[in-house]
C-alpha cells in the first residue's frame, strides 16, 4: 500500500471543507435572491473585486448583462430541445422576466461574490491536489477518480450559473443538489484511499450495519425529497398561497419527507445505543445529534414563519448527516462483525 504524506491528507479534507462552505454560501444565495447579484463570470460586472455602489457602473449595465443572459438562455434552451424537452425550452424562451436585469444590489453581489470565492477555493484546492497526486503519487485509479471529480466541480459551476439564469427550473436545483452530493462522496471516498485512520475496520453487529446502510440510503431521498418540497414551496409563494396552507398543497411529498426523517431518527437511535454500549466512535455520535438539529430545523421550516437562515441551516445540516454517513459506509466495507 502507498504511503501519503500527513500534509497531502490533510491538505484533502480542507478541499472538503471547502466544497462544504461553497454548498452553505450556495444555499444562501438562493434564500435570499443572490444568484444574479454577480451577472456576468468569471468576473463580476467587468471587474475582479465587485463593485460597490451604482455609480461605478454604466449608465446601460442592464441592456449589456440582460443581452448575455439572454444568448445563455438560448443556448441552455436550444441544449434542452436535444434532449427532448421541448415544453421546458419553450417556456425559457417565452419567459419575459428571464429578460429583465435586476438593480444593482450590494448585498447580493457581495453575497454571490463570496459563494464564487468558495467556489474559486475549492476548486483550485482539487486542482491542486490532482497535480500533487500525479506529481508525487502517480496511482492511477486515484487520478482517474480525483480528475473526475475535479471535471464534475466545473460542470456544477457552469450549471450553477444556469439554475440562476434559468430563474430556478425546478428540476435543475434537484440536479444541481445531487451533482453536490455526488461531489462530496467522491472526496469522502479518495480520503478514504489515502487516510490509514479511514481504513480501519469498524466492528459493529451486523444487523447495526445494516440499519447504517438503511439509514445512509433514505438520508440520501430525503435529500433529494427536501429538494422537491423546497421547489413546490417555492411555486406556492409566487402563486400567494400562504404559509398556513403549505402541507395541504404539498399534498403527498411532504409526508412522506417528513415521516421518513422520524423513521431514521428511531433507527440511529438504536444505532446510537448500540454504539455507546459498544464502541462509542464519534462518527455515529455526531451523527445522531445532527440528525436531531436537522428534525428541529426542520420543524421550525413547517409551523414557524422563521428566518431563511434555518432553511441553510437545516440544508447543513443534511449535507453533514450524508458525508458522516458516506464515511461510515465506506469503513463497512472492513467491519469487523461480532455476532450479537
Amino acid at each position: 500500500m502507498m504511503n501519503f504524506s500527513k500534509t497531502y491528507i490533510r491538505f484533502n479534507w480542507l478541499a472538503l471543507v471547502f466544497i462544504y462552505l461553497v454548498v452553505i454560501a450556495g444555499s444562501f444565495v438562493r434564500i435570499t435572491g443572490s444568484g444574479m447579484g454577480c451577472p456576468d463570470w468569471p468576473k463580476c460586472f467587468g471587474q475582479w473585486v465587485p463593485p460597490t455602489s451604482p455609480s461605478e457602473l454604466p449608465e446601460n449595465y442592464k441592456d449589456v448583462y440582460s443581452e448575455r443572459r439572454a444568448v445563455k438562455i438560448e443556448k441552455f434552451a436550444s441544449l434542452l430541445n436535444k434532449l427532448g424537452l421541448e415544453e421546458t425550452s419553450e417556456k425559457l424562451m417565452n419567459d419575459p422576466n428571464l429578460r429583465i436585469e435586476q438593480d444593482f444590489n450590494n448585498r447580493k453581489t457581495w453575497i454571490e461574490y463570496i459563494n464564487r470565492l468558495f467556489g474559486f477555493l475549492a476548486g483550485n484546492a482539487m486542482l491542486l491536489s490532482f497535480i500533487w497526486l500525479i506529481w508525487k503519487y502517480r496511482k492511477r485509479k486515484l487520478i482517474l477518480l480525483t480528475g473526475f471529480n475535479l471535471i464534475l466541480m466545473g460542470f456544477q459551476a457552469w450549471f450553477g450559473s444556469i439554475v440562476v439564469a434559468s430563474n430556478l427550473v425546478p428540476w435543475t436545483i434537484t440536479i444541481h443538489m445531487l451533482l453536490a452530493l455526488v461531489i462530496i462522496a467522491l472526496q469522502i471516498y479518495f480520503i478514504r484511499e489515502i487516510s490509514p485512520s479511514q481504513q480501519k475496520p469498524l466492528t459493529q453487529s451486523k444487523w447495526v450495519l445494516y440499519l447504517i446502510w438503511f439509514c445512509f440510503g433514505v438520508t440520501f431521498y430525503q435529500m433529494f425529497l427536501g429538494t422537491q418540497v423546497r421547489e413546490a414551496i417555492d411555486e406556492l409563494t409566487v402563486a400567494g398561497v400562504g404559509r398556513e396552507n403549505w402541507t395541504s398543497e404539498l399534498g403527498m411529498i411532504f409526508y412522506i419527507h417528513r415521516s421518513f426523517s422520524w423513521l431514521v431518527l428511531v433507527f440511529l437511535t438504536i444505532v446510537a445505543w448500540k454504539n455507546e454500549q459498544l464502541n462509542k466512535y464519534l462518527s455515529i455520535r455526531f451523527v445522531f445529534i445532527f440528525l436531531i438539529l436537522e428534525l428541529i430545523s426542520g420543524v421550525l421550516l413547517a409551523h414557524y414563519d422563521i428566518p431563511g437562515l434555518v432553511q441553510t441551516s437545516h440544508l447543513i445540516f443534511a449535507t453533514i448527516i450524508f458525508g458522516i454517513l458516506t464515511m461510515v459506509v465506506y469503513r463497512s466495507k472492513v467491519f469487523k462483525v461480532i455476532q450479537n
